[in-house]
């Protein structure tokens, strides 16, 4: 089963799904899937349980999540009602061969060298034991993840803006600190890979740049392997196209793994909130040499995850910081 979010041709703001025959429908009570999941930890349900019975209640309404892509009316599959309730997030190194351009400049010597040069070693958390700790970023909170469809505003500062394709990890944390998987969803961490390469030892600025996610929600475990195509369109031309592999067979850290070391923060685990986490990209069209264009179009598509994530890169006037003594 496949979860997203749309507004239907008048308006309304409404959860669909699309059920294991292929077919889509909205599903009857439900605006928002962080509803549908705060009543799933409720009731001790899954969210394939919760939307048999809401389906179960009365006929289903047919959604055509094509049509609203093309209308420009899905949304990020999941968000909190309070953007400020969400943190976006991510962790790197994860595929074999995935150090960024310029990171290979970094000191061989210490720990920073070590960590992006190393695979790292007991990162398939074994039984009881984590791996060491992954490199970790923070994005930015619910205001910075833009819709499917939607343009990624790089701001006028950045010296780049380039995708990265990725799968990303839904969660909402639960009444008593629990934190719960919705699912996983195609994602692009939208990077400015220029800025990367001049500070490879702390990337932090470079990630602090809107993301998307979604159209879909894939419920339950990620597949094991999974296989997908990312893609820029310019003009209505490919103009760059790669393969990308990622799942835990594809992968030298274990999702267990990255998502412990997240989750064991205290501060990450406070009732209500979302988590929208990043597991790191093995495919870059700037690693190719290609540098990105305002107007160009980022492809990202995979099978398991249903209609294809579209983003246009747009370049905005962030405006001027001043700050004021009091």
């Amino acid at each position: 089963m496949r979860l997203s979010q749309m507004r239907t041709p008048d308006g309304a703001r409404r959860v669909a799904a699309v059920l294991d025959d292929g077919s889509a429908v909205l599903v009857p009570g439900f605006e928002r899937v962080y509803d549908l999941a705060l009543r799933a930890i409720a009731e001790g349900r899954s969210l394939a349980d919760m939307v048999a019975a809401a389906l179960a209640a009365g006929p289903a309404t047919p959604a055509d999540l094509e049509d609203a892509g093309r209308d420009g009316r899905l949304l990020v599959p999941l968000d909190h009602p309070e953007p400020a309730h969400t943190f976006v997030t991510g962790t790197g190194f994860t595929h074999p061969g995935s150090t960024p351009p310029g990171r290979d400049a970094a000191p061989a010597d210490g720990e920073a060298g070590r960590a992006i040069r190393t695979p790292p070693e007991g990162g398939r958390r074994a039984a009881r034991r984590a791996g060491p700790q992954p490199e970790w970023f923070y994005k930015g909170d619910g205001t910075t993840i833009v819709a499917p469809g939607a343009a990624l505003p790089s701001p006028a500062f950045a010296l780049d803006g380039g995708e990265e394709p990725e799968i990303v990890g839904l969660y909402v944390i639960g009444p008593d600190g629990t934190p719960w998987r919705a699912g996983f969803a195609l994602g692009n961490e939208f990077s400015d890979h220029v800025s990367e390469g001049r500070n490879p030892i702390s990337p932090g600025h470079a990630k602090l740049r809107p993301a998307s996610f979604g159209p879909e929600i894939l419920v339950g475990p990620l597949p094991p392997s999974v296989s997908g195509i990312s893609r820029i369109v310019r003009g209505g031309s490919v103009v760059w196209q790669r393969p990308f592999l990622t799942g835990e067979d594809n992968m030298c850290r274990a999702i267990a793994d990255l998502e412990h070391h997240h989750f064991k923060h205290p501060m990450f685990r406070r009732p209500g909130d979302v988590h929208v986490h990043f597991f790191g990209a093995a495919t870059l069209s700037y690693s190719d040499g290609v540098a990105t264009r305002p107007g160009d179009v980022f492809e990202i598509s995979a099978p398991p995850f249903g209609l294809p994530l579209r983003n246009t890169y747009a370049v905005v006037n962030a405006g001027a910081a001043e700050v004021r003594a009091l």
